[in-house]
């Protein structure tokens, strides 16, 4: 049990579809893992993923991944963590005079 909250997590190899696309809308890179959801803190890592492609192209290519599950406690400070940064989106100031 304390291994769960201290140790390591487990690592698993799963095949995932990568999706690239490179034009003046839009650039973005998307992967799509197969059999398995990564929970907070989980760490995935694309083995032999494309590092370039040319301008305009679109490429969507099989890889593996290892997915490394987060612990208990790795869990428990990123679920914190997000909910602090959040919260730093809701400070608002308020001024005694009005907009002009």
């Amino acid at each position: 049990m304390i291994r769960y909250f201290l140790g390591g997590g487990a690592s698993v190899q799963v095949p995932c579809t990568v999706d690239l696309l490179n034009t003046a809308e839009f650039v973005h890179a998307h992967v799509e893992l197969e059999g398995i959801e990564v929970g907070p803190g989980d760490t995935v890592i694309v083995h032999d993923a494309p590092t370039s492609f040319r301008f305009g192209e679109k490429s969507v290519v099989r890889r593996m991944a290892t997915v490394t599950r987060a612990t208990a406690l790795d869990r428990f400070v990123t679920k914190i963590t997000a909910y602090l940064e959040l919260t730093e989106l809701y400070e608002v100031g308020f001024s005694a005079g009005r907009a002009r």
